[in-house]
């Protein structure tokens, strides 16, 4: 079958094509075009299709890691929402929890206070009443329909856009949602509508509103986003079902992505997670912290031989913002190559979280940019090839790096390479603070792991990150560039269902358990069937989100694939057990524990990327495009080496060399500094021996 996989990052667009009946693999970079990002997405996918002779048409499946979702939320820019709750009940979205972000801080930001989805104004109540009895809610008062007709009409009035639909436990009883739905339908159809059951059935107010609010800030973009693509895909004569990658690292059709954009908000960096493990598994390599370090942000996830990691619903967090869904376990920064370096208020020498983007992009672009950025500082240090940068289709301008850090270089009192190595060493340490956040305040011992770089900035990091951590290994994958885009062709199709239930290990009813197990099944397989997926290409997962009786959040466990009885829950209560004590540090073996909910996860089995195999080749010297001076930091001095730029595409396989030394490929560099040793496996993988 002949796949694309397209990840839009907030730089370039990144592009892959693979046919895994010939094995063969092409990549392709473009800039991204903010406007719309379709835009320039559609035109790398039809020069890709040129450049190697494959027709449009033939493709098979279109996979796409989008951010149009994270940015409408990171730069609040959404629809105009209004809400629908329940009487009495208003001001959930505003008052949250009890807690506040910065316990200590009498002078912080509430994004929901500060920035609200949903105006007040636009927040109105209806009288209903649903009342939780044993576990299912019963109806107290009925809804009134013609006090929901009236919001609407004063919705249509005020240019409302959006309409969320959020009352009390109807994540026991969606009858009041779903009619309030239908009346909207039946008066606005225009409307886009979001109810709180819909996109997440759970307990907690607050977190289930602000979830539904979030879907209906970005849907109305998200969804007019979704039809220009595939609009755009048609008119290049590209027919075949386009899947959107999801937070949970599965991928979604498009239509329930235009229903439930929420599910995308950490779409390109799940996908770079999977790109990540599939890298490492070349290499035989189960424990790895994944390092995606892109124009504007760096991410860090943490794999091990039981996989990634989920958030759990305490972590579970954008813009400062809440999230009920299920979301792979990533750590994000504002630390890129187009982070730009500077001296704040204070005084202070600074690096990041702001970044030039493409447009206009780092001073060496020469795209009218003018602030010295990372990228600026390696090429200032000689750390990048003018002439080989994006495979020699993109020219960089040194003189004006040099000139950009020779400004900051005066404002701050050091020379420009100084300030140039100052730049770097600021960067490194931030993105490694982020992965101690990750490992050592975790549990995990970072020296444990292998380091993997992706993205087009990470492998120009990853050896100095490495070192500063004591992480022995960096593993370079055969694209890092374009992982996440990568990472799009080596998943599934997944689909998550949950139930609320509160649930106690001494009175449990395994028959209630299992009667609700079976109807998520239903619910999951009917999904993906709709999908086209059947038989064998199925498989559905359970699992209980469990605590000790008196805790505030939740651990997951996995169910056995057979109904519940009474030996094998026992190995589920065991499980818990483990899992708590693995991340809490200890554990309440005789204490009872509490389902809260049970969830299903469902597959359906998407074609893959095929393991790529290295050829055998001639000596490095076939590999070397140049000797050049380069500055590193060497026994604590700043110091012109001796730097030959090898041609990754030509190096030897299986031979070992020594660094310093940059390595050139169409979708990064790999810069790698002294006291390392450097190999190319038949994987594909580029293994790094990190010095001291």
């Amino acid at each position: 079958m002949k796949l694309i996989g397209i990840d839009v990052g907030g730089t370039f667009t990144d592009i892959i094509f693979t046919d895994t009946t010939e094995g063969t693999s092409y990549i392709h970079k473009v800039p991204t075009t903010k406007e719309d990002p379709s835009i320039g997405m559609v035109s790398g996918v039809k020069e890709i299709c040129e450049r190697h002779g494959i027709e449009p048409g033939s493709l098979d499946h279109v996979f796409h890691g989008t951010t149009i979702a994270t940015n409408a939320i990171l730069e609040h820019d959404g629809a105009k929402t209004g809400m629908i709750t329940t009487e009495g009940y208003r001001d959930i979205l505003h008052i949250g929890r009890h807690q506040r972000p910065q316990n200590y801080s009498i002078r912080q930001e509430i994004p929901w206070q500060d920035r609200p989805l949903v105006e007040r104004r636009n927040r109105m109540t209806v009288r209903e009443r649903l009342v939780p009895v044993k576990g299912q809610a019963k109806v107290e008062t009925p809804l009134d329909e013609g006090q929901v007709r009236q919001i609407l009409r004063d919705f249509k009035e005020d240019g409302v856009e959006s309409v969320i639909v959020g009352l009390l436990f109807s994540y026991l009883n969606p009858e009041h949602e779903e009619r309030v739905a239908e009346i909207i339908r039946e008066e606005y159809p225009e409307f886009y509508i979001t109810t709180s059951s819909g996109i997440s059935p759970q307990f907690r107010e607050f977190e289930r509103f602000t979830t539904a609010a979030l879907n209906g800030f970005v849907g109305p973009k998200v969804q007019t986003y979704v039809d220009q693509l595939e609009r755009r895909l048609k008119e290049a004569g590209i027919h075949c079902d386009l899947h959107i990658m999801s937070s949970n690292g599965g991928v979604a059709t498009a239509k329930t992505v235009s229903e439930k954009p929420v599910l995308t908000l950490l779409s390109g960096p799940a996908a770079g997670v999977l790109g990540g493990q599939w890298a490492g598994n070349l290499s035989g390599r189960e424990r790895l912290i994944t390092f995606d370090v892109g124009g504007t942000s760096a991410d860090i996830a943490i794999i091990t031989e039981h996989g990634f990691g989920e958030s759990s619903a305490r972590d579970t967090w954008i813009a400062g913002f809440p999230v009920q869904i299920p979301m792979i376990d990533i750590h994000t920064i504002g630390a890129g190559g187009g982070s730009i370096a500077h001296v704040d208020g204070g005084g202070a020498f600074q690096v990041g979280p702001r970044s030039a983007g493409s447009y206009p992009g780092p001073a060496s672009y020469g795209r009218g940019g003018e602030q010295p950025t990372v990228t600026d500082a390696h090429v200032a240090l000689g750390h990048l090839d003018p002439e080989n940068f994006l495979g020699g289709e993109m020219k960089i301008y040194p003189e004006n790096a040099a000139k950009a850090i020779k400004d900051l270089a005066g404002q701050i009192g050091l020379s420009p390479e100084e300030t140039a190595e100052g730049i770097l060493t600021i960067v490194n340490n931030n993105m490694a603070n982020a992965i101690r956040a990750k490992t050592v305040q975790k549990g995990y011992d970072p020296r444990g792991f292998s380091l993997l770089a992706l993205g087009g900035a990470g492998p120009m990091h990853a050896v100095e990150v490495a070192k500063i951590l004591g992480i022995p290994e960096v593993i370079i994958p055969p694209h890092p560039g374009i992982t996440s885009a990568t990472g799009l062709l080596t998943t599934d199709l997944k689909y998550d269902a949950t139930q609320t239930l509160f649930l106690q290990s001494g009175t449990l009813d395994l028959s209630l358990v299992n009667t609700a197990v079976s109807k998520l099944e239903l619910e999951i397989r009917k999904q993906l069937e709709d999908a086209g997926f059947s038989g064998g290409e199925v498989a559905v997962q359970g699992f209980f989100d469990c605590r000790y009786i008196g805790q505030g959040y939740e651990l997951r466990v996995a169910l056995p694939a057979e109904p519940l009885n009474a030996d094998n829950i026992e190995q589920v209560w065991n499980q818990f057990h483990r899992f708590h004590e693995r991340e809490y540090g200890h554990a309440f073996e005789g204490s009872p524990i509490e389902i809260v909910n049970v969830r299903l996860t469902g597959t359906g089995t998407m074609p893959k990327i095929r393991r790529p195999s290295i050829q055998p080749r001639n000596d490095l010297s076939d590999a070397l495009v140049k000797t050049e001076k380069s500055v590193f930091r060497v026994q604590g001095e700043l110091r012109d080496v001796d730097t030959p730029f090898y041609r990754r595409e030509q190096l030897p396989v299986d031979t070992v060399f020594n660094s310093p030394c940059v390595i050139l490929q169409k979708d990064t560099t790999t810069i790698i500094p002294p006291d390392c040793k450097v190999k190319l496996e038949s994987s594909g993988n580029i293994i790094i021996e990190v010095g001291v």
